[in-house]
């Protein structure tokens, strides 16, 4: 038996530890540690509400939009508060243009090189790259000598001995499977998205003002339109958004997906590894009405249990015997007792750190050994994210994502139940992609078509003075971040910030056990998976960057010796 550290998880947003138990080949048991602390919700103690949304923005340098939506959500539902059509239309522009670049990233520049072997890039034979990449896709960069330039940068890159964003991978590992000339494939597209995802995030610097951390506003958006007007969102600006829309859609279908089914069809044997958690959370997102009729999301809200797939169960973030949140194992302190759990409108934010300073051996996994809190809708397990969105949109019987996912799974030869896996995890996540480039040209033309028939209204401000609003007042903020469920809860008094939580999607995945000893996604995952080769366990990062990992909902400060730094003391206002 051995115990297998991994620490940092590389090619991630954040600080994660997972320690996993190896006996004869497999994986038998694991354990998944944030290894940074949050601290946000006491930051905005005692705020004005309407300000919480550019703090909590910036818990993440990646899933900044998602958590400015969320939070004026919150707001807006404690506070009674209703959007125009064309705030909500922007919002899920914004919201798609976000997912279209993050799975893009994630798939090429934080996932592929789990399946990817760079090194066996210098072997391939660009004619016969050339053949397979116009067999699969109409993309023009596809000539021999494209490839052939292509395989001679990295050959430089090798030559110097300087590999840079390649370096400190496990080439040569026997689980990779792919031909050399689909490795020289996929590197060739690892390098084009880099240039082409910095173009579609322009919709976030259009509509939002900037990105990361675009502008946004409770009770609507802070944009006016104008087509004639240079400040405004006009005409020219409405076409280069139109532009970028029809770029996504193109680099998606010619590039992403193409490459996806290309490579997944020779790991179909991680169909049957990964699969972890079988019960599957989505609060749901991207109104065609109004966000308080969750009916009309494109995708659904709901929860399935046990893989059924024939039913799927309401989810109300209002509901406090819904979700709650364990620390039994988490390096903090509910008063009267840590086993117990509680909604985050009760919820508390007292550390208790009891733990070794980096670096050291092993976690002491019979105590406490995360800073991530451990979530739990009634009770269960969850896991978030892509795949769950999509099963169940799938379950919920949305016909564009059956049609998409049934084809998928034509085009493999594999059956639903291999959705539930590894790779079903990372196939999900390019499904959605497609789905999503689509719907930002329809919330796009929907928005157009507003226009021209004069309503260009973006901000309700009939509750904007602080003096209309009741002395308390409760809201829950919820939203898919492209990672999973996100939700925040808000607790107003006296027209400030009384409590604020944050319950975020790898708070979900990646958190410890909680009292009853459940494991939560990432650590049920390893369960059964081979490992080749103990010092080299590429295995493990496949399965947990399947999940693609978002611990940054937080922050820490140590240095590369483990010495303590400094302590940071926050008075009721987080000074």
């Amino acid at each position: 038996m051995a115990r297998i550290v991994v620490d940092p998880i590389t090619r991630i947003e954040g600080h994660l530890r997972i320690e996993a138990v190896v006996e004869n080949g497999v994986i038998t048991d694991a354990f998944s540690s944030g290894t940074m602390v949050r601290g946000i919700e006491k930051i905005l103690l005692g705020r004005d509400p309407r300000d919480a949304w550019a703090f909590t923005e910036r818990v993440c340098g990646v899933c900044t939009t998602v958590h400015a939506l969320a939070s004026v959500r919150t707001v807006e539902d404690a506070l009674g508060i209703s959007v125009p059509k064309n705030a909500e239309l922007i919002r899920n522009l914004m919201f798609c243009a976000q997912y279209v670049q993050d799975h893009v990233v994630h798939f090429y520049h934080l996932h592929a090189l789990d399946w990817v072997d760079i090194v066996q890039v210098l072997s391939a034979d660009p004619k016969e790259t050339s053949k397979i990449a116009r067999s699969i896709s109409r993309w023009p960069k596809s000539s021999p000598k494209y490839f052939a330039d292509v395989q001679k940068r990295i050959k430089t890159f090798v030559d110097s001995g300087q590999l840079g964003i390649f370096a400190n991978g496990y080439w040569g590992h026997p689980a990779y499977k792919l031909p050399p000339e689909v490795n020289l494939l996929a590197v060739a597209h690892y390098l084009e998205a880099l240039e082409w995802q910095k173009e579609v995030v322009k919709i976030h610097a259009i509509l939002g003002g900037k990105n990361p951390h675009p502008n946004y506003l409770v009770g609507g958006v802070p944009l006016s339109i104008n087509t004639e007007e240079v400040n405004a969102l006009n005409t020219e600006r409405l076409n280069h958004i139109n532009k970028l829309i029809g770029d996504a859609i193109v680099f998606v279908e010619q590039v992403y997906l193409p490459d996806l089914l290309a490579v997944a069809g020779f790991y179909k044997d991680w169909a049957s590894i990964g699969g972890g958690l079988s019960n599957y959370l989505a609060y749901g997102d991207l109104p065609t009405a109004s966000y308080n009729q969750p009916e009309s999301f494109k995708l659904p809200r709901g929860a399935i249990l046990d893989r059924n797939l024939s039913e799927v169960h309401e989810v109300n973030g209002r509901d406090q015997n819904e979700i709650r949140e364990y620390i039994t194992h988490s390096w903090y302190e509910y008063e009267g007792g840590n086993n117990k759990s509680l909604h985050p409108w009760e919820g508390e934010t007292k550390f208790n750190f009891t733990g070794p300073n980096p670096p050291f051996e092993h976690l002491n996994v019979e105590e406490k050994y995360s800073w991530l809190k451990t979530p739990r809708w009634k009770d269960h397990a969850m896991e978030v994210g892509p795949l769950a969105r999509m099963l169940v949109a799938y379950a919920s019987g949305r016909t564009e994502v059956q049609d998409v996912v049934n084809d998928a799974l034509g085009r493999l030869n594999v059956p639903v139940a291999a959705l539930f896996s590894t790779l079903g995890r990372t196939a999900a996540r390019g499904l959605e992609t497609q789905l999503v480039a689509h719907w930002m040209k329809e919330f796009y033309d929907d928005l157009i078509a507003n226009i021209k028939s004069g309503n260009t209204s973006t901000f309700n401000d009939s509750k904007w003075d602080p003096d209309t609003w009741p002395e308390t007042a409760e809201g829950v903020g919820m939203t898919e971040a492209p990672r999973g469920a996100l939700a925040h809860w808000i607790r107003i008094k006296d027209k400030k910030i009384e409590n604020y939580q944050l319950v975020v999607p790898s708070t979900w995945n990646a958190s410890p056990r909680d009292a009853k000893n459940q494991r939560s996604a990432y650590e049920q995952s390893l369960i059964g998976t081979p490992v080749n080769n103990e010092d080299q366990p590429l295995e493990i990062i496949r399965t947990i960057h399947s999940f693609d990992p978002c611990i940054a909902c937080a922050v820490h400060l140590y240095d590369p010796d483990g010495k303590h730094i400094h302590q940071v003391q926050f008075n009721q206002r987080g000074l």
